[in-house]
C-alpha cells in the first residue's frame, strides 16, 4: 500500500472539520483481488487530527462511483472533504474502470460488480472491529444503483446512504420497447464489447465547469468512448430492475441530493425514490439550476453548499445512536455469517 499526505483541493474550512480537530487527511492506495482473481484498485482518505490524540473516525464512508469514471481522481474532492470532516473514506474502482483490471468501459455482469464492492467494503468494516459504529454508502449516478443493491444485499448492515443524482429509473421517453430489449439481449452474446451504442456527450451534459470537463477528458483512467453493447444492456437491465423491484424495498436512512437542471438523470427519478421507499428517515434535497455532477462539476460555492448538507446529514446520524446501532453486535454477527456464505458459495 502506498500513501501520501495532502492538504487537498476543493474548498477551505467550510465543512465543520476544524472544530472537531481535523485539519488534514492522509491518502492511501492499494490493489486487492476479487473472487475472480482480478486486481482492483482501492483507495482511502483518512482524517488526520491537529491534536495528538488517538480517536477513531466519526464513521466509515464507502464510495460507489459512476459509470466510466473512478475514485482516486474523479472522486478525490469528495474523499478529501469528508476526511477533513472526520470521516474515513474508502473507494474501489469497479472491474473495467479506473486502474482496475478488465477491458476499459466494459461491465459484463453488474451483479458481479456489486459483489466486488460488498466483499471489499465488508472486509474494511471487519478490519475496524467495533471501534467505528457507523458505516455509510455514498453513490453517485450509476453508483447510486450500486449503493441500493448493496443495501438490499445486507438490509440491516448500513447506517445510511447518500445518493447523488442516483440512476434508479429509465426516463419514460427513453424507455425502450420490450422488443428492442430482446434484440439487444441477443446482440450482446455476439458482439458484447463493441462500442456501438449512440449517446450524447455525457461529459458536457454532466459537468457545468469547463475545468472539470477538461480534467475528465484528460484523465486516462476515465472511459470516454461510446458505451459498449453489453455494458449498455447491463445498465438498462439494472435500471429496470431497481425501478420495478427495489424502490419500495429501500428501508435504510438516506439523503438524496439532485440538481434541478440535471439532464443525465431526471430529478423526478429521485422524487419517485423518495416517495416509494419504505424508509422512515429519508431526505430529498433538490438544488435549482444545478447540473448532474453536484460534488465536482459545479461552481465552488455550489459544491460547498452541497457538501455542507451532506456532512450535516452524516454528522447527525453519526452522533445519534439509533435502534439499528444499538443492535450492532447482532448486525455484525449477521455480517460475518453473510461473509462466510459469500466465501463458500459466491466464489465458485
Amino acid at each position: 500500500m502506498s500513501s501520501s499526505n495532502g492538504s487537498g483541493g476543493g474548498g477551505g474550512r467550510d465543512d465543520g472539520g476544524e472544530e472537531d480537530g481535523v485539519l488534514d487527511h492522509e491518502y492511501q492506495e492499494e490493489y486487492v483481488r476479487n473472487s475472480r482473481g482480478m486486481k482492483l484498485f482501492a483507495c482511502r482518505w483518512l482524517p488526520r487530527r491537529r491534536r495528538k490524540e488517538s480517536r477513531p473516525p466519526k464513521a466509515l464512508v464507502f464510495l460507489c462511483h459512476g459509470y466510466a469514471v473512478e475514485c482516486g481522481v474523479t472522486m478525490r474532492g469528495t474523499g478529501e472533504r469528508l476526511a477533513r470532516a472526520g470521516y474515513a473514506v474508502y473507494g474501489l474502482d469497479y472491474e473495467g474502470h479506473g486502474r482496475s483490471d478488465g477491458l476499459q468501459g466494459y461491465v459484463p455482469d453488474f451483479q458481479a460488480l456489486v459483489q466486488d464492492c460488498d466483499d471489499y467494503f465488508a472486509s474494511i468494516v471487519r478490519s475496524h472491529g467495533r471501534t467505528v459504529r457507523h458505516r455509510f454508502l455514498l453513490g453517485e449516478s450509476m453508483g447510486g444503483a450500486v449503493a441500493l443493491l448493496l443495501h438490499r444485499a445486507r438490509p440491516d448492515f448500513w447506517t445510511g446512504a447518500v445518493l447523488v443524482a442516483p440512476m434508479c429509473k429509465i426516463a419514460d421517453d427513453m424507455r425502450p420497447h420490450p422488443v428492442v430489449v430482446n434484440i439487444l439481449r441477443a446482440m450482446t452474446s455476439i458482439i458484447p464489447t463493441w462500442k456501438i451504442v449512440p449517446t450524447n456527450d455525457v461529459i458536457d451534459a454532466a459537468y457545468r465547469t469547463q475545468e472539470k470537463r477538461d480534467e475528465i477528458r484528460g484523465n486516462p483512467y476515465c472511459y470516454k468512448d461510446k458505451p459498449r453493447l453489453k455494458t449498455a444492456f447491463e445498465l438498462l437491465k439494472v435500471s429496470l430492475h431497481v425501478e420495478a423491484n427495489l424502490l419500495h424495498q429501500v428501508s435504510l436512512p438516506f439523503l438524496i441530493v439532485h440538481g434541478g437542471a440535471d439532464k443525465v438523470t431526471d430529478p423526478s427519478v429521485s422524487e419517485l425514490l423518495y416517495r416509494s421507499a419504505a424508509s422512515q428517515d429519508k431526505t430529498l434535497k433538490l438544488y435549482p439550476g444545478m447540473w448532474h455532477a453536484l460534488t465536482s462539476g459545479e461552481s465552488p460555492n455550489n459544491i460547498r453548499t452541497v457538501f455542507q448538507d451532506i456532512i450535516a446529514w452524516l454528522d447527525h446520524r453519526s452522533y445519534t445512536l439509533t435502534s439499528s446501532t444499538e443492535k450492532l453486535p447482532e448486525v455484525e454477527q449477521k455480517a460475518r455469517h453473510d461473509d462466510q456464505h459469500h466465501q463458500q458459495h459466491g466464489n465458485k
